[in-house]
């Protein structure tokens, strides 16, 4: 599986396009909401010459409700800032990264909307804003040489340039399970600390000196990569998938060949990268948590089990579709996912399981 040509979320505004089941990602961009505002201001105060123009960059953007959040924060904090200085607002060239499989045309068509909101918040002399798409993977270089100031990127990241070449066959599993042999789990982690060291160097070269980043991924706060903690959801996946082998409609074989391209890392294994890579100073490094249900408080009732399977069989069906479609078909996402939904009504999710980790990591590019 080439996973630059098949990672992607389901694009469009259906039911289950990413667009209308991206709510937990809306939720983790407004929880960092601070700490980018902290390091776009970093960026205005410490500019010892007022640039004509500034780029931002926002990696792994999707499409659909969240993907111009950061943007128009972005826009606003810089012309606030430069408004308190007394200073015109420079050009803001605005870049969109996703894989080409991406749902640009969406983007590209809501435009014209976001920039007539922006200016009747803002006025008229916000100042130039030039806003591209840039289809490619993070995972190597995307921009000319110092070209960026800022950088962001959220719930992103933990996806992995490519599944990781594992010595054994991880039996029955998707991921990262108890019953992953040591060999795949230490394989998944190799993957990732390589993966996340040329995204470190290829965006240390698009930055300025003194340029910031702010990412934010999936994460754990266990230093067991295969604890439940990272990965129950994929685990509960992988169960749909052995209950449709048990019932001859997909090969065993089918499942032990298919391994998600992706990895849930601890701020350890994150931190431990960054320092080895030496381009950036880790400014802050957080976790913080997002609960999958929406109301955890009315009790373990059976409609409030349905909407819980419902909503988390959607939210995975919205971004992994497009690499099970490819690997098992179409035809059997439908009863895949109508089988997720049995088993999380069923098991259900405890306070621990039902809670989606992140991690944070605001940083800035050495001088």
């Amino acid at each position: 599986m080439e996973v630059a040509q098949v990672l992607h979320m389901n694009g469009g505004i259906g039911e289950t396009s990413y667009a209308c089941n991206s709510s937990l990602q809306g939720k983790a961009i407004s929880m960092t909401k601070l700490i980018t505002k902290e390091a776009i201001l970093h960026i205005c105060s410490t500019t010892t010459t007022f640039p004509k123009s500034l780029g931002f960059a926002d990696l792994g953007c999707s499409s659909g409700p969240n993907t111009l959040v950061v943007v128009s924060h972005f826009i606003k904090v810089v012309h606030q800032k430069f408004c308190q200085l007394g200073r015109p607002t420079p050009e803001l060239n605005l870049f969109l990264n996703d894989l080409p499989g991406n749902d640009f045309n969406t983007i590209f068509r809501s435009l014209p909307g976001f920039f007539k909101k922006l200016r009747e918040g803002n006025g008229d002399d916000l100042g130039p804003c030039f806003i591209s798409g840039v289809p490619g993977s993070f995972y190597g270089r995307l921009f000319s040489g110092q070209s960026l100031h800022f950088v962001h990127s959220s719930y992103c990241l933990h996806w992995l340039s490519q599944v990781p070449r594992l010595p054994e066959i991880n039996k029955g599993n998707i991921y990262l399970t108890k019953t992953s042999p040591p060999s795949v789990v230490k394989a998944y982690l190799e993957q990732f600390e390589r993966d996340f060291s040329v995204f470190l160097r290829s965006r240390s070269e698009e930055l300025v000196p003194g340029g910031c980043m702010v990412l934010t991924l999936r994460g754990r706060r266990s230093e067991e990569p295969s604890s439940r903690e990272g990965g129950y959801s994929w685990e509960l996946l992988g169960q749909a998938l052995n209950d449709l082998v048990s019932q001859g409609l997909i090969e065993e074989e089918k499942v032990n060949t298919f391994n998600m391209p992706i990895y849930i890392a601890s701020p350890r294994e994150m931190k431990s990268v960054i320092e080895r890579e030496g381009s950036f100073d880790i400014d802050r490094l957080e976790t913080s948590e997002i609960k999958w249900r929406e109301e955890d408080n009315l009790g373990d009732n059976e409609a409030n089990k349905l909407r819980d399977a419902n909503n988390l069989a959607r939210y995975l069906r919205a971004v992994a579709e497009p690499l099970l479609a490819d690997h098992f078909g179409e035809a059997l996402m439908e009863e895949l996912f109508c089988r997720l939904r049995e088993i999380l009504v069923v098991d259900g999710m405890d306070k621990e399981e039902a809670k989606l980790v992140s991690v944070t990591v605001s940083l800035t590019r050495r001088k």
